[in-house]
């Protein structure tokens, strides 16, 4: 067990700098958005291991050992083109509201009805995105103490060493970690993708055989069925990722107007560079493990703890899993922080106007646990899913439901109030339609099908005679 004490250290470590964070948390303001003061380099760390997550590490390999470059299209690439995205065409218009949330926007733009709506969308996406970190924390501690802890006590773990520096530090405890979690990330998957590559042969023999078995086929190869869900995957992640109020958490707590378009757009490209790392690495752990193929066919998600377990020396053991731990748990702490802060200040707000900023705190933590329990029972009743299935879903419900109102209210000056409520309601109902529906789900994607329903929505609403009040800000 000493690589689980040690490992166990880090994430106490991890707590320690967490909770030296939290000093500098005075205000409301301060827990939500790290009081809008982080440089540019933070900015831009927080931004890539936010996105580092369980799914980068181990969902994403798997994804592409299954299915191919075309399969991870949507996860890495289209989750590292929507903050690139957000960074050009949103970043600088939401910063200069001076806000808070992304409810906050809607509610400017399109009055409280759509604030409410939108706001509950976003609450609801997170619960698949946390769910598959703690699912993945679940995992990881299972693996390293060879079974002796049982996935859903590593879940209840891992929950509780993150929730505690969240809950007392906010952003700025998030912020700080996630500085030293990308170091951990970027430095330990270096070493282990190194060492895989000496021992499976080289860059070239990794390369071939992705390729002699096919992996590297990214454009569909089919008719117009194909490409719609090739397209669907896509625009999951790059446009149903853009109104999540994690990432504009990281926009808001910018230093400035400069620091806010940048960030994404950096940590966004480094992102996208770098989770090529462990798809290389797992697939080069085919050339290396006796058992590749079974574990292929089984359970890939297994393969790369399996490589590092047994065939790393202890030190590349401790650099992998405290890359993994780091990727999971800087993506967990800002996931439960996102939706916490939504739900008081777009929903209880709402419900209590009148609160003190020491209330308000008070009930941004209050939140921050109720969520995360929420979210903690719901990945112990998921147990045994697919980490980038989680992932993948979580998006979708944001995507049909948010994505056309903050796009139009920013950019389409005409974009009215009745216009953005029945690109909410066109979206979700096509959307659900489509899943209830087997013949319609097979033959059309869901989610590109609800967007293109919102869409329609927010135009005809839009342009319709107005039986809706429009009390609401014109766009950017």
């Amino acid at each position: 067990m000493p690589l689980l004490a040690l490992i166990a250290f880090y994430m106490l470590a991890s707590v320690l700098v967490g909770l030296y964070a939290a000093r500098r948390v005075r205000t409301s303001a301060d827990f939500a958005v790290a009081g809008r003061r982080l440089p540019l380099a933070v900015i831009i760390a927080t931004t890539f291991a936010t996105w580092f997550g369980s799914e980068t590490v181990m969902g994403a390999p798997a994804q592409f050992m299954q299915e191919g470059l075309g399969g991870v299209v949507e996860e890495p690439i289209g989750t590292s083109l929507c903050l690139v995205l957000v960074g050009v065409f949103f970043a600088r218009a939401l910063y200069r509201k001076n806000i808070i949330t992304l409810g906050d926007y809607y509610r400017l733009r399109y009055g409280r009805s759509a604030e409410l709506l939108c706001s509950l969308i976003i609450v609801f996406s997170y619960l698949g995105w946390v769910g598959a970190q703690i699912t993945a924390l679940g995992l990881v501690l299972n693996v390293l103490s060879d079974g002796a802890v049982p996935v859903v006590w590593g879940m209840m773990l891992g929950t509780a060493a993150v929730l505690i520096y969240t809950i007392y530090g906010g952003m700025w405890s998030v912020a700080i970690t996630d500085f030293v979690q990308m170091i951990v990330i970027v430095i330990g998957l270096a070493a282990i993708a190194w060492r895989t590559a000496e021992m499976a042969g080289g860059v070239d023999a990794v390369t071939q055989l992705a390729a002699s078995q096919g992996k590297l086929q990214f454009w569909p190869t089919g008719g117009g069925r194909e490409w719609a869900f090739f397209i669907a995957a896509a625009i999951t992640t790059m446009f149903g990722s853009i109104p999540q109020q994690d990432v504009f958490q990281r926009v808001l707590a910018s230093r400035d107007e400069r620091t806010a378009q940048r960030g994404p757009i950096i940590g966004g490209l480094l992102y996208l560079a770098f989770a090529a790392v462990p798809i290389f690495t797992a697939m080069a752990a085919l050339r290396v493990l006796p058992n590749a193929a079974e574990l292929q066919a089984s359970d890939p998600q297994r393969v790369l703890p399996a490589l590092v377990m047994g065939h790393m020396p202890a030190a590349l053991q401790v650099a992998f899993f405290g890359a993994l731990l780091s990727a999971i748990m800087s993506t967990a702490s800002a996931t439960m922080l996102a939706p916490a802060t939504t739900v008081v200040e777009n929903i209880w707000r709402n419900l209590r106007p009148n609160m003190s900023d020491a209330q308000t705190l008070r009930a941004l933590r209050i939140s921050t646990l109720v969520f995360t329990l929420c979210v903690l029972a719901y990945a112990i009743a998921m147990e045994g899913s697919s980490i980038y299935d989680l992932v993948s879903n979580a998006y979708q419900m944001p995507l049909v439901g948010a994505f056309v109102p903050l796009a139009c209210g920013v950019w389409w000056r005409r974009a009215t109030t009745q216009g953005a409520l029945a690109a909410i309601a066109g979206g979700l109902a096509v959307w659900v339609l489509f899943l209830a529906v087997p013949a319609l789900r097979e033959a059309f994607p869901p989610q590109l099908a609800g967007v293109l329903a919102s869409l329609a929505g927010m135009c005809i609403g839009s342009l319709a005679p107005q039986r809706l009040p429009n009390q609401c800000e014109t766009g950017s």
